[in-house]
């Protein structure tokens, strides 16, 4: 089974590693702990899955394999729950507050107590499905109006999703960053709140406290565990999943914080290119990939701050692993869980198999048998029909 990741050859860029305090001043102790505060409070808040897969972290040699599984988060299929609807009951705090010259509670409008309000504002944003999703369950909470713009590659299954959260859904021409652009636009004309999970220039504050909430599943790891891993292989699209956990790590772990590798499909590499060129570097996506939550060209700025300081490894993997690594958590080795892990979930697990299984890279990574490796598995089924198709690809 693990052969099947020997077929093809990773991308590998060395990181920036600049100097720098970003990890706790582009995301502060401060917005993680009000994230945690106030997700805990929501109804059904339970911290997700830490599985260890020691089965696989025997077969590649390894001394632990940690996997973070998001799936369950908040029945909406991903960590992406925990974004962005955070950030849009802080959107809606704002407005409301504004228009009543008062402060307000998130409680008092998780509590329904600001609806007339709340119903007035809508909320847009662009997405691939999974952070499209989280705003719309949001929205249908708080009572605010939303509006989601998709590309064409995105599935009809994960558009359906959030037709049924109560969204306006529209699809346009182009990829993922063509559809950013467009929503922002139609905000700006509109005067509709943007609520992304990418950065631009005097746009920050929204995907802060996206990457804000995205803490939740760091803290979660960090308070199941009583020593830090040595490495963590962490995807990455615009680079938000990555620099939170990169940044909630270092916090939390301070010197002893694993070496963070981000990886992006091949496709889909504006992250690995940025560390190629010395500094943040958008391209241009021919071709969509498997991992549509991945298929984004241009960088967050807010994520490259932190991670031109803290990834030190960039690693692109190609289409023919994404297959193999979700049949390889659906069918297990060993006695490891059986695990249901959507297409984007599973770019860090097959990067690390490849790495671990050639002797170079597995050098130049620092790999060993005293290795404990932390994966997130960002996703579950997220696109039911796509995951059936592909698990059953490998018999």
């Amino acid at each position: 089974m693990l052969d099947e990741f020997d077929s093809a050859r990773l991308g590998h860029a060395a990181g920036l590693r600049r100097s720098g305090d970003a990890a706790g001043r582009v995301l502060t102790a401060a917005g993680f702990a009000g994230a945690a505060a106030e997700i805990a409070a929501w109804e059904r808040y339970a911290p997700t899955p830490l599985f260890e897969l020691d089965a696989l972290a025997g077969a590649l040699g390894l001394a632990k394999l940690l996997y973070k599984d998001e799936g369950p988060r908040f029945g909406l299929g991903s960590f992406k729950a925990l974004g962005g609807a955070y950030a849009a009951l802080l959107v809606l705090r704002r407005e409301i507050a504004a228009a009543l010259g008062r402060p307000v509670s998130p409680a008092d409008i998780r509590a329904g107590r600001h609806a007339a309000l709340a119903a007035r504002i809508t909320l847009v944003t662009a997405t691939d499905g999974n952070h499209g999703r989280s705003l719309a369950w949001g929205c249908r909470r708080f009572g605010a109006a939303c509006r989601i713009y998709i590309h064409a590659g995105v599935s009809e299954a994960r558009a359906a999703a959030m037709r049924a959260l109560g969204a306006e859904v529209v699809r346009i021409d182009g990829n993922y960053d063509d559809s950013v652009r467009f929503s922002r636009e139609e905000a700006e004309e509109n005067g509709w709140f943007a609520v992304s999970d990418t950065s631009w220039p005097g746009y920050v504050e929204t995907p802060r406290d996206v990457m804000a909430g995205y803490g939740v599943m760091v803290k979660e790891v960090c308070d199941a565990l009583d020593r830090p891993p040595t490495h963590a292989f962490l995807q990455a699209g615009v680079g938000g999943l990555a620099a939170a956990a990169a940044a909630g790590l270092r916090q939390h772990w301070g010197g002893e914080a694993p070496r963070i590798a981000v990886v992006e499909p091949a496709l889909a590499a504006c992250l690995f290119e940025s560390a190629r060129a010395g500094g943040m570097t958008d391209i241009r996506i021919g071709e969509e990939t498997l991992m549509a939550g991945l298929s984004c060209g241009e960088p967050s700025a807010l994520a490259w701050e932190i991670l031109a300081e803290e990834a030190g490894d960039f690693l692109t993997v190609p289409e023919s692993f994404v297959g193999p690594a979700m049949r390889l958590l659906a069918r297990p080795l060993g006695g490891d869980p059986e695990i249901e892990a959507g297409e984007s979930a599973v770019a860090g697990l097959a990067a690390l198999i490849a790495a671990a299984r050639s002797g170079d890279m597995r050098r130049t990574l620092g790999l060993d048998g005293e290795s404990r490796v932390l994966l997130i598995g960002s996703e579950g089924a997220t696109d039911p029909e796509s995951y059936a198709a592909l698990v059953a690809a490998g018999g």
